[in-house]
């Protein structure tokens, strides 16, 4: 399979990218410095011919682009892997892009649709913790509930993950012709060195300030590969979002 993957440098977008290299799939990722992304690479062990020759990176921030370089990206796919976020610095998080991950899902959406895959493309969005998801009744205390508007309104960065989402859940919707997506939505997030079990729900078990889960960035890169390289195991989550949670 052709893999695109956007957030390729991040934390958890260079382990989707392992886990997808691992299974054998070709990966274009978009980065913002392939200089940095290079060694990234190099730190994991990804310069040797046999995985470099199915790694091709794209230098540019997904919000430059224009239309038709991003039809093209989305075209030559299979599957789209979305790890995009804001750093955790005063820029990063109070400054622009306030929209990165909401207007990168809007745009490889109306990619999609313009260029008519046969079959839906699959979209894996990783979201953030304490994202609520509107389309079904998640059980929150009042506390937590004013808690999360507060986040809303202070932290840009939570607001663009749960518009992302929310997008997709009500501009897309489920049954969409041209595109099929997941949100993938972890606890509180760890580094683990490999994937370990975890568990996968429907909606939140448990609450995410006042009693947060964990849930490593290599059981979430694991997740997502699942996702794009099994279309049962994706057809069982399409239109959902799921929480993880290591065991």
């Amino acid at each position: 399979m052709k893999i695109l993957v956007l957030g390729g440098s991040g934390a958890t977008g260079r382990r989707l990218i392992l886990e997808l290299l691992s299974r054998g799939h070709e990966v274009t990722a978009v980065v913002r410095s392939s200089e940095r992304f290079e060694s990234i690479l190099a730190e994991a062990g990804l310069t040797t011919p046999e995985w470099s020759e199915r790694i091709h990176v794209v230098e540019a921030s997904i919000l430059e682009l224009g239309r038709t370089e991003i039809e093209n990206l989305v075209e030559q796919c299979d599957g789209i892997g979305l790890c995009l976020g804001h750093n955790l610095t005063f820029k990063g998080l109070f400054g622009k892009p306030r929209h990165l991950v909401t207007d990168a899902v809007k745009r490889i959406c109306d990619a999609a649709v313009t260029i008519k895959p046969e079959g839906q493309m699959k979209l894996v969005l990783m979201n953030t913790t304490a994202n609520q998801n509107r389309g079904v009744e998640e059980h929150r205390k009042s506390a937590e509930k004013v808690l999360l508007r507060i986040l809303r309104y202070v932290l840009p960065p939570h607001k663009d993950n749960e518009d992302a989402a929310e997008y997709l859940r009500s501009q897309i919707g489920p049954d969409h012709k041209a595109v099929g997506w997941v949100a993938v939505i972890p606890d509180t997030v760890t580094d683990e060195p490999h994937a370990s079990e975890y568990s996968v729900h429907s909606s939140p078990t448990r609450s995410p300030l006042f009693n947060p889960g964990k849930t490593s960035r290599a059981n979430v890169a694991y997740f997502m590969a699942e996702l794009l390289e099994k279309n049962d195991h994706f057809v069982s989550w399409s239109g959902m979002m799921p929480v993880l949670y290591n065991v």
